[in-house]
């Protein structure tokens, strides 16, 4: 009920009660956790967009990509140079010439659909027209990418609201401070959610606009 609520919230200034700005923190501490949880839901849905191909060359295609150097999990970006010299190609050029088998392989095992082709010491990209049935193909790839965004965002949301309830049951915040901390978390996921929807809009331009 709300009456123990109100004991405790009118003894906050109270020394003996000095646990209390703590809890409020804790609930300041809740929102900012989503927030940042949130933000990274919403970087590993444009990581996914960007691997996704367009009849577009651009170094986001491999930037994000993984190879094993030397027994470390290391991203292409972190071992060449890339670069796009015309909108059909992509340009590898690995400082260690002994990363392209690797660098070859994670292209290969990718979700791109172009064989790399190895030119002495570079690997290039030859980055084909998509054709109308995969263009709508890549169309519902990309969705089905954000809804499971969307669903993370949500699960977030509601595990951080799970935190708020607790601190209210267990008295620490009151019912007023609960609701407003839970209106902030829905805000924040309404928030992201539209950053879903403007990148999965900006994807689908990308996929229909460039032939």
């Amino acid at each position: 009920g709300r009456a123990p609520g109100r004991v405790l919230r009118d003894g906050a200034d109270q020394p003996a009660e000095g646990g209390l700005t703590k809890d409020k923190a804790m609930s300041k501490e809740t929102i900012k956790e989503a927030d940042s949880k949130m933000k990274k839901a919403i970087e590993a849905v444009q990581r996914e967009f960007m691997e996704v191909r367009t009849g577009r060359a651009h170094p986001g295609l491999i930037e994000g990509m993984h190879i094993d150097y030397y027994g470390t999990l290391t991203m292409i970006k972190q071992v060449a140079s890339i670069s796009v010299p015309d909108p059909k190609t992509v340009i590898i050029q690995p400082w260690d010439a002994n990363a392209i088998p690797e660098i070859e392989k994670a292209i290969n095992n990718s979700k791109l659909g172009v064989s790399p082709v190895v030119d002495g010491k570079l690997v290039r990209l030859n980055i084909p027209p998509l054709s109308k049935e995969r263009r709508e193909e890549l169309i519902k790839v990309v969705k089905d990418m954000a809804e499971h965004g969307r669903i993370s965002l949500r699960t977030i949301r509601r595990e951080a609201n799970e935190k708020i309830k607790k601190l209210q049951t267990e008295t620490k915040i009151s019912e007023d401070d609960s609701f407003r901390a839970q209106e902030e978390i829905q805000k924040l996921t309404d928030k992201h959610i539209k950053d879903v929807d403007k990148v999965l809009e900006e994807k689908n331009k990308e996929l229909t606009e460039f032939k």
